[in-house]
């Protein structure tokens, strides 16, 4: 695939960027750089790869699922925060 200001356009309305026309031309080179590296793995010979393929021995290690419960840390987290109210945020309201 080649990046060219059709392509940059696209991509402008797609994000909701505006690119300023200045800058275009050096957006494309970059542009063209991350693609180019992305298409080179594609010539990576990934058939005889197990799609669970892992580096791990045994496969990733699980942990018990317990919930833990520091109230330290709560109250450290809305102490850091602009209004709190018991253990809660408080926020401008949103919705009237």
């Amino acid at each position: 695939m080649h990046i060219d200001y059709t392509v940059l356009e696209k991509l402008e309305k797609l994000s909701h960027l505006r690119i300023d026309e200045s800058k275009k031309e050096e957006v494309i080179g970059q542009l063209s750089e991350v693609l180019a590296y992305v298409e080179n793995l594609n010539e990576l010979d990934t058939d005889h790869l197990d799609a669970s393929f892992s580096t791990l021995e045994g496969g990733t290690p699980m942990r018990e699922d317990t919930p833990l419960s520091h109230q330290e840390i709560s109250k450290d987290t809305l102490a850091h925060a602009p209004r709190h109210e018991a253990d809660f945020f408080v926020v401008p309201a949103i919705i009237e």
